[in-house]
């Protein structure tokens, strides 16, 4: 969108993003990385292993270490579901 009271503004990055195609991409992974760290700051709070973790998920380390890694989009919505659920909910303020 461009701002018609300001020439030298011009459309924002979520705008870029969508004529690329990549929006709905991009949101996805931003989530999933605040999933990840979220899951790992409540882990340290609660003092909870990622053995202990995975157990409550009933998963194994694999499956648990995929879910913490904010790089790896690999993870399926059933396993995030677990994990948040696992360890007793989060907040997602994106």
């Amino acid at each position: 969108m461009v701002n018609s009271n300001n020439p030298h503004l011009g459309s924002t990055l979520d705008d870029w993003l969508a004529e690329e195609g990549i929006l709905g991409h991009c949101e996805a992974v931003a989530m999933k990385r605040v999933i990840a760290v979220q899951l790992q700051q409540l882990m340290q709070e609660q003092q909870l292993t990622k053995i202990a973790l995975a157990q409550r998920m009933h998963t194994n380390l694999a499956t648990l270490n995929k879910l913490l890694d904010p790089h790896n989009t690999a993870v399926t919505l059933e396993t995030l579901v677990r994990g948040v659920t696992a360890i007793g909910g989060i907040k997602l303020d994106i």
